[in-house]
């Protein structure tokens, strides 16, 4: 089945990985970046990529509507730049103001079929329900610390809250997974497993190849089979030792 995804944050070290691997699959791939110098190498002028150099935030919502329509699935792969500018500079809501903007997009183009919205986010993010027991008050304390001094905690975790409480299960116009890896690190694909809830503490975290993440999130958007069994939740992803088994979702 040929599919379209439209793309944020293509530019970003997860971000680049999804794209090199949608267009290894076949896929068709629409990506909103602010720079196409900072594209991956080898992707300029791929007959299946299209680029639009934009500030999502500041796009006209007829713009964005057209940019998506049509789209099977969007991943968003946003996030604040790790340094003092980007942790505490504007846009203090990158990731909530563009996710509430494509979803609004989204239903305002009426798709006949629900759009899959995939939203990246970190083990971080509290899962609005309250299912994450294996936090304790300690952790707890300090996450709600941390979203207070913190603008990116703050905005991640309203971008999750926004799907899982506006969004909501059965909309008629979008299906959503929020994905949930643990410290980012480099590597290829590996072996790695998603979990319903959290697996480690924030203070002895686990690990999550980029690669691996990006790979999850190319089988939500291309899998039917993996999709159902993830849409409307937060998965957990976390690389498995080479020795425990082989890639699993």
């Amino acid at each position: 089945m040929s599919r379209t995804i439209l793309l944020v944050g293509g530019t970003g070290r997860t971000g680049r990985r999804v794209l090199v691997q949608l267009l290894d699959r076949g896929v068709t791939v629409r990506a909103i970046v602010r720079s196409a110098s900072r594209l991956p190498p080898g992707v300029s002028g791929h007959p299946r990529l299209r680029v639009v150099e934009a500030e999502l935030l500041a796009m006209r919502p007829a713009e964005l509507i057209e940019h998506q329509r049509d789209c099977d699935a969007v991943i968003s792969c946003l996030g604040h730049v790790l340094s003092l500018k980007g942790v505490f500079g504007p846009p203090h809501d990158l990731v909530t103001g563009a996710t509430r903007r494509l979803c609004r997009a989204i239903t305002e183009a009426g798709p006949t079929a629900p759009v899959r919205f995939i939203l990246m986010t970190s083990v971080s993010v509290n899962h609005p329900a309250g299912t994450d027991a294996l936090r304790g008050p300690l952790e707890k304390g300090l996450l709600w610390a941390l979203r207070g001094l913190v603008p990116p905690s703050r905005d991640n975790q309203r971008a999750a809250d926004f799907l899982f409480r506006e969004v909501g299960a059965g909309n008629r116009a979008i299906d959503w997974v929020v994905v949930r890896p643990d410290s980012l690190i480099e590597g290829e694909v590996s072996a790695y497993a998603a979990h319903d809830q959290l697996v480690a503490s924030l203070f002895k975290p686990d690990s999550s190849t980029m690669a691996n993440v990006a790979h999850f999130m190319c089988d939500l958007a291309t899998d039917s089979a993996i999709w159902d069994r993830w849409v409307g939740r937060m998965p957990v992803i976390v690389d498995v030792p080479a020795a425990v088994g082989s890639k699993k979702n």
